[in-house]
């Protein structure tokens, strides 16, 4: 998802997964602690002042895995130290959902452009590599998303997806199979090094 994900969204991410156990990784973000307000049995994971005993049980034991954003590169070190990246491959090949914006969409990748090292984007090539490519979130809201993307893209960097804040990508494997609008607006696009190519979208409406 390219920006925290409206109503039609979530509930199109609940109804992929066929539950509501949602467990929801802060580690982007731990600074923030306000209640997310989204729908389901949220279940938060904090790695402070250590990750919890039952650390893989309550991963597999989840529906979806949202991954909330901030610092992408932060979180994925301690990801790593804690041997979470393994857990998070076993839950999505037991067939858990992972799902996520801004960093929790980056991290899935090979690549992404990222604000982790400091106000100025770069580009961050050392994702999770789940899904092949790069990842560009906010894409429409921030103006500097779009021209250091394809900067980086006609560079050498990986190709890959860039989604509008309104916009998720959703994945079955590896494979995309569709962009999910939860606005008329909201777009995905494949970037490459001759340029963007957007991508079609399905245009989701409200649940109810």
């Amino acid at each position: 998802m390219g920006g925290f994900p409206g109503p039609p969204v979530w509930e199109n991410v609940l109804a992929l997964a066929g539950g509501r156990h949602v467990l929801v990784d802060r580690t982007a973000s731990p600074q923030y602690t306000d209640p997310i307000d989204l729908p389901g049995e949220l279940t938060d994971l904090s790695f402070y002042p250590w990750p919890p005993e039952s650390l893989r049980e309550l991963a597999l034991g989840s529906d979806v895995i949202l991954v909330c954003g901030g610092n992408t590169a932060n979180m994925l070190a301690v990801w790593r130290l804690h041997g979470f990246d393994r857990i998070l491959r076993e839950a999505w090949e037991a067939g858990v959902v992972l799902a996520g914006w801004s960093a929790g969409l980056i991290c899935w990748f090979e690549a992404g452009v990222t604000d982790s090292f400091g106000p100025q984007l770069e580009g961050l090539r050392d994702g999770l590599g789940f899904l092949p490519g790069s990842a560009c979130p906010h894409y429409d809201s921030e103006e500097r998303r779009r021209p250091v993307f394809n900067a980086l893209v006609g560079d050498g960097f990986p190709a890959g997806l860039a989604l509008d804040d309104g916009a998720a990508a959703h994945y079955v494997g590896t494979e995309l199979q569709e962009i999910l609008a939860s606005s008329p607006d909201s777009r995905g696009y494949h970037v490459g090094p001759d340029g963007e190519v957007p991508l079609p979208a399905r245009a989701l409406t409200p649940q109810g």
